[in-house]
């Protein structure tokens, strides 16, 4: 559609410029019907048209093109490199179905709508780590990703990177928001021991709740939740996961889950089975809890922001995601 409203404004454009110079020079070629209107009326029509098919061409990209300057920073593909050692993890050729780049129409089963970003030079052969981000209310998959821009440095890191649209808070919607990892590896040729999540405040909730929930908490190797509207009288109930790796980011400043990462991070930390003693700060400004079990890693980042605020830590989170290993 887009190729044929481009070819329609080009047209258009042109058809403007040879009507001005008509109008300008013989305006008594130009007839409509019995009618043979002004030179000023031939070339207002044609100024007319020259603004409309210059302006619409201008909106318009081709499908298809990569063009740099006018994609956003945070959505630009990068190209990633491989540093494959012989226990890489690898797909058979011809498995797998989806192409490099970007597709920004997948859907579950439920209608759930999310977009799939590769590194540039997307090998299919090679099993890459996946990071799926959760939008936060009312938030699609491309204002999630606007969000967020993680893209640019995910995809450079070797990252498959994933948006999905966001959907209202029930148990049903994160069990349908779950199925999203399981989707995404049926096409592209993904590491089950390198899922990664992350998200801000529904999807920080989402995240977080897979984490722990029965019948999902297998699926993530780390999780990096921001600004989570779960509080640790929510967490009490539930059963501790395997040992897993977590970086919980949370506001002071935040009205409207006020304290709830601090909580959180405190349940963590005990699943995890860290030490007592208290975390050691960082040059970053987290704290990261010392002796837990099989060295995972649990830290809990806080900043000043109000509630709707990105914490912005994106090179800290791809670390974060890129040290931590699979111990189940």
């Amino acid at each position: 559609m887009n190729e044929s409203l481009l070819i329609l404004f080009r047209a258009m454009t042109v058809l403007s410029v040879a009507l001005l110079v008509v109008g300008m020079v013989r305006p008594e070629w130009i007839r409509f019907g019995q009618k043979r209107p002004g030179r000023p009326t031939i070339i207002a029509v044609a100024l007319s048209l020259l603004v409309i098919g210059l302006s619409g061409a201008g909106a318009i990209q081709p499908a298809g093109k990569n063009n740099a300057e006018v994609v956003k920073p945070g959505a630009v593909l990068s190209e990633a490199v491989y540093a494959v050692g012989y226990d890489a993890r690898q797909c058979d050729p011809g498995t797998k179905s989806g192409t490099p780049g970007v597709s920004d129409d997948e859907q579950t089963a439920a209608g759930i709508r999310y977009m799939v970003k590769t590194p540039v030079n997307y090998n299919s052969h090679i099993a890459h780590p996946l990071l799926m981000v959760y939008a936060p209310a009312r938030t699609n998959r491309y204002e999630s990703e606007d969000f967020v821009h993680l893209t640019q440095e995910a995809t450079a890191a070797g990252f498959i990177v994933a948006y999905a649209d966001h959907r209202t808070m029930t148990p049903k919607t994160i069990e349908e928001l779950t199925e999203i990892p399981g989707l995404i590896e049926q096409k592209w040729c993904i590491d089950k021991k390198r899922i990664f999540l992350t998200g801000h405040s529904d999807g920080g909730t989402t995240a977080m709740a897979i984490a722990f929930l029965n019948g999902s908490k297998h699926i993530p190797t780390a999780i990096a939740p921001s600004a989570a509207g779960i509080r640790g009288e929510d967490l009490k109930p539930h059963q501790c996961p395997y040992p897993l790796p977590v970086m919980i980011m949370h506001s002071s400043q935040d009205n409207l889950f006020p304290g709830y990462g601090k909580e959180a991070i405190q349940w963590w930390a005990a699943c995890n089975g860290c030490e007592a003693t208290p975390p050691v700060k960082d040059a970053n400004g987290c704290v990261t809890y010392k002796g837990c079990k099989n060295k995972v890693a649990t830290r809990y980042c806080e900043g000043t922001g109000s509630h709707a605020t990105w914490p912005g830590n994106n090179k800290a989170i791809i670390e974060f995601f890129r040290g931590s290993q699979d111990l189940r």
